[in-house]
This record gives C-alpha cells, structure tokens and sequence, in this order.
C-alpha cells in the first residue's frame, strides 16, 4: 500500500502532492494508533511457526490434496439421485424443499451438542430453528446434520464415567463427520461449547476441510457465588468443618442457570482458542445467554457463513482456514490468558487433523515468549464475564498483535483476516449489529493487563521433563513461592484412595502425591480434581505438597503444582509404574524439572506395579477397550483417531 501510494506521489505536482502526502500520513497514524499497523513479528513467534510448517510440510500436503480432492469429486446436490435427494429433504418444508431444488442457494449444516445436562449447551435447543430463519432471510436452507454426545465433565467429576471423557473426544469427531457424510451442505454450523466437545467438531469438521465451518457459542451464566468463595466452602468440606447441604448450597449458587460455568477451564478456553483460530465471531465468547445481544450474533454468524460458501466469490474451507499461523495464534491466545492444561493435547490432535504436527516442545518455546495478560479464575479471582468486562478476547489480541505475538495476515472466517479481531460487536439503536474496534487498553488491569506489564513474563503453561518422563504444569494459578517443592512420594492408583490418607492424618506432611495407571491406555486419563481440596488444605497448613500423574487435572488445575499428563504412562513403561512410598521426587516448575531423586539404576531394576483391576468395566467403560488399547500418548494429542502419532 504504501509502495503504492508513493508511486502516485512522484507523478503529483503541486497541492495534489500534499494530499497524498498527508493522506498517507494520516493513514500511517491511523494504523499506529489502532492497532492495524500489524506486519511486524516476534522473532520466537516466527521460528516456532516456521519449524512446524517445516515438520508438517508432508502431512500438510497430503492434507490439502485430499481436500482439493474431496471438493472437486463432492456429491453435490445437483449430482445425487432422485431418490438420495428426496431423502434429504423429505422433512423440509415446501419453501426449503424448492429452494433445495434449486441448487444455487446454499445449505447449511448444523451439528449440534445439545442436551440438558450441559449448563452451557442448554441454550442451543432453540438454535436451529433461529439457524433456519436467518438462513432463509439470506436465501439459502439449513437442515440438522446431526447431533453428538456431550458430557458434563462436572457432572462426572470424581466418578466412573469421568473415564470416558477424553475419549468422548474422538468420538465427538468421529460423529461429526457421519452427520456431514450425507453431502447435502455447503457450509457448517457448529453447535459446542465444552470441553471435549469444541476439539472434537473440530476435528471431525477437519475431515470436511472443504466446507466453511463456523462455530456457534451461547455465552457465559451470570456471575453467581464468587469462584474463591467456592473453593473455601470446598476445603472446608474436605476438612469436616461444614456438611453436605452446605457444600450443595454453595455449588448450586455457582452453577446456578444456563450458559457456560464462568471459571476459565477447558470450555471458556475453547471460545479463546476459538476465537484466535478465526472460528468464532470476534468478541461473541462471553456475550451472556439472555443478552439481546446474543440472538443478533446467532443471526450474523448465519449471516457470514452464507456469505462464504463455494457458490459465491469469498469461499473460506475451514482446512485452509486452520493452517500452521491459526494454530499458532490459537495456542498464543491459549497462553496469555492462562487457559486450560487440556489443549496440550487437544491443540496437537486439532493440528494434526488439519495435517500440521504441532508438539509439547513447541507449546513450551511459546509460553516461554508469550507474557500472561489475563487473571481468571482459577489463574485468579475473576471470572469470564469480569473478563469481557476488562475489554475481553479483542482487547487481548490487540495487546498481542501490536507486540508481534499472533499473526495478523492469519486467514478466518470472518474479515479480512485475524487483524479484524481486535473489533468487537455492539447493537444499534435499530437493533442492527456493528463492529467497534476494542478498547486500546484494558479497562480493569487486575483482570486483563498490557504487555508491557504483565502478569507474568511467561505464559500459563510450562514443559515438565526429567528422568521420570514428560508432562505439563500449569502455572500461571501456582504461586511463586509453591512452584518448588522437593519431598517423599505418596503413592496411590485411585485418586479415591487420598480421602482416607487425609482423614487419617498420613498426609500431614511436605509430600509429592503421585497418582499413576490414570493415562490414556490404562483409564482413558480422567480428570482428578477429587484431590484438589485436600491438596490445597494441605498447602494452607504450611506443607510443601505437589501432584505427579499421568492423569489429568484439566482447565481447574489450581494453586498446588500438579505435573500431568506424564509421558510414557505407568501402563506403558513409565517410570511412574516403579515408584514406592518415600521416594524423594524433585518438582521445579520454574526450571521445568521433574526428576526422581535417588539412584536411577536401582529405580529402573524394580519391577513396575501390576495395573489395578478397577476401571475397566461398568459404567459403559468396557466397550471403549479397544479404543484405550489404540490411543496415542498425551504428547501425541491422546487420539485413537491418529495412532501412528
């Protein structure tokens, strides 16, 4: 632009120069000042992205020439029999069957989460029918592809069915993909929110890679009872000092209407990265359920996919769409705002479902660059909606890109590119929607903060490695002072197994609490959160206690150090498996070490503990055996769907 406006400079004479002149100034200050000036990248950003273009070109490749495959040989209306045809629409009304007939006006697919156990996908039983309407004011169809299951992590939380959790993931995507098998659509509307929900539409709309995909969010709960005041009610429970209808009461004050739980876990990281992988309507994440607001952005994300479907001239498939810069700007966005422990293996499976190879290594060099701009729970006090209220994702990303930390020249789905994500949505007086550009600084700097002071110089998450493997800490909710800790080892295989440790008085003590055979092949690695209460009351009492698992702990992961995740798991070989009550372990989350202390020799010519015999049946978990016996390894995105990872 500016090489260009030059140009015309030379060949001006006179007052017309001077307007050139002082249009390009005044263009140039503009762009300063607002945040578009955007070109500039950190040196760390740009290696990390160009070695992953590098690793994945192959995988890549072959990705993108499968898509141009699929798109040229797609079954498209106008190609299918009479008799697949008349299927597909036999339910339609008679508006939609002529405007199927046609074949030049889009059709949408939705794929929805929807089910009333799920706080935050309850909204979404309307949306369809919204979905219909808007498509119809565009000229275009939208049918239900089909839904996919939806747990509640929260639910499930501490109990059996927690085991199938991570692997409802893959299972997620695997169901996506049969609802678009039908080949009736031109466009994707996804309809997730939660935890393994949002990766897996991805994933499975991934393996569509030529069909526009955008996602739906519904919005946050109101704030209820303050999250820090849940988890003292929490301990206090955990300690006996109060009972159950206590502790019912203040849950139920917290998870208290529809929408998305307020602390920042796996789903409100999953509108971030979202959001950051140009996936979502800029600034729509944590727009309230009941907000007028709201229903106009349902309409106006109806609105853009129309707009870019192979039957017009912006066609956006989401495979091009997630490329290495989205993934990047995904896991950066992730990093700044503290986000969930969960996307260490999401954002990899994500990655390689679009052909890209993205590692913990990777993960790590970037948290290492990337300062942490958000404090919400449990990274900090707040939580979402005081977020959004600071300036939210726009504002963020505006601090991130003006610093060279996301790449602005990133295709989306909507915009020019992930440049316009710094712009936010408001409604007119009309009832109309417009685009503002975001606030130029945070509006609450004890929630969301600039780059040039942040909450910390590094991001959320942090590489853990060392004789006993690898694996992850998420320390950006772990004070300083309890990043180190240096003690004998309590072992346990059930994270039920430390409630009576506790109550016993054993734990009364500086202690590592190592909870193997919870990784993907031994147990489908559920989440442990049922240790959390007492770990923190063990930390309030002065002790010095971490956590080592080959489990998760997920999004929540809170003030204890906790390394998770742990590669190879106990089941397969990990020295986890050989650990014994009173072992010292070294836990150093500021230098990312992890390391058994004693001699590794003698360590290694142990034999490993046999794997208990509980959690392989019941609760459904006995015909996901074959799905546990396939899966990859934490560090590969624990995929059944990507085994040769």
């Amino acid at each position: 632009m500016r090489l260009i406006f030059c140009n015309n400079i030379t060949k001006t004479n006179g007052s017309k120069h001077y307007i050139w002149l002082t249009f390009v100034i005044l263009l140039q200050l503009h762009l300063k000042l607002y945040g578009a000036d955007m070109g500039h990248l950190n040196n760390q950003i740009a290696a990390v992205t160009e070695r992953i273009i590098k690793r994945s070109a192959a995988l890549r490749s072959d990705y993108l020439r499968q898509l141009e495959e699929d798109f040229n040989n797609r079954p498209e209306r106008g190609k299918l029999s009479c008799g697949n045809l008349a299927h597909g629409f036999a339910a339609c009304g008679e508006d939609d069957k002529n405007s199927l007939r046609m074949m030049q006006a889009g059709n949408i697919g939705i794929v929805t989460a929807y089910n009333d156990m799920l706080s935050a996908h309850q909204p979404y039983a309307t949306y369809p029918d919204q979905i219909k309407q808007a498509m119809r004011e565009m000229g275009c169809t939208a049918q239900v592809a089909g839904g996919v299951p939806a747990m509640c992590d929260g639910v499930t939380q501490g109990q059996d069915g927690m085991e199938l959790s991570l692997l409802s993931r893959d299972v997620i995507a695997q169901c996506t993909a049969i609802s678009l098998s039908h080949q009736m659509f031109d466009g994707v509307l996804a309809l997730g929110i939660c935890d393994k929900i949002v990766p897996g539409l991805l994933m499975g709309a991934l393996s569509f890679g030529y069909l526009p995909t955008l996602f739906v969010p519904a919005g946050p709960m109101e704030s209820g009872l303050p999250n820090k005041e849940k988890q003292r009610i929490r301990q206090l429970y955990a300690q006996g000092e109060i009972g159950r209808e206590e502790l019912l009461q203040a849950e139920s004050d917290s998870y208290h209407s529809h929408g998305t739980c307020t602390f920042y876990g796996t789903a409100n990281s999953n509108q971030m990265v979202l959001e950051a992988l140009g996936l979502q309507l800029p600034g729509s994440s944590f727009v309230n359920p009941d907000n007028p607001l709201r229903d106009r952005l349902t309409k106006e994300v109806c609105y853009q996919v129309a707009r870019i479907t192979a039957l017009g001239n912006d066609y956006r498939p989401i495979g091009k769409v997630i490329d290495e810069k989205a993934i990047v700007n995904g896991t950066v966005a992730l990093l700044a705002s503290g986000g969930s422990t969960n996307h260490s293996m999401h954002l990899v499976a994500i990655a390689r479902a679009a052909g890209i190879i993205l590692n913990w290594d990777d993960i790590s060099d970037l948290s290492a660059a990337i300062p942490l701009l958000a404090k919400v729970y449990p990274n900090g006090h707040a939580d979402v909606n005081h977020f959004h209220a600071a300036g939210g994702t726009s504002c963020m990303f505006r601090q991130l890109l003006d610093a060279g930390y996301m790449h602005a020249d990133a295709l989306t789905a909507w915009g020019e590119n992930f440049s316009d994500f710094t712009k936010e949505p408001t409604l007119t007086s009309e009832g109309g929607l417009e685009w503002n550009e975001s606030p130029q600084q945070p509006l609450d700097p004890e929630v969301l903060t600039t780059v040039d002071k942040p909450f910390s110089p590094e991001g959320g998450l942090r590489l853990m490695q060392g004789n006993l493997g690898r694996g992850v800490i998420k320390v950006s909710a772990v004070a300083i002072e309890n990043q180190i800790v240096e003690a004998p080892a309590v072992v346990i295989e059930s994270q039920d197994d430390l409630e009576p440790l506790f109550k016993a008085g054993k734990l009364e003590k500086d202690c590592i609490v190592v909870v193997r055979f919870q990784g993907p092949k031994a147990l489908g690695m559920p989440e442990l959160h049922k240790l959390t209460p007492f770990l923190g009351t063990l930390q309030d009492r002065g002790f010095s206690v971490a956590l080592v698992t080959d489990g998760r702990m997920s999004g929540a992961s809170g003030k204890v150090p906790a390394a998770i995740h742990l590669v190879p798991e106990a089941l397969d070989g990990g020295l986890l498996g050989k650990l014994q009550d009173g072992d010292m372990i070294k836990l150093n989350a500021v230098t990312g070490e992890l390391a058994y202390v004693g001699d590794l020799d003698e360590l290694q010519r142990r034999a490993s503990a046999p794997q208990p015999d509980a959690g392989q049946i019941g609760c459904g978990r006995e015909i996901f055996a074959v799905n546990r016996k396939n899966i990859s390894d934490a560090e590969q995105g624990a995929s059944f769907l990507y085994p040769e990872n």
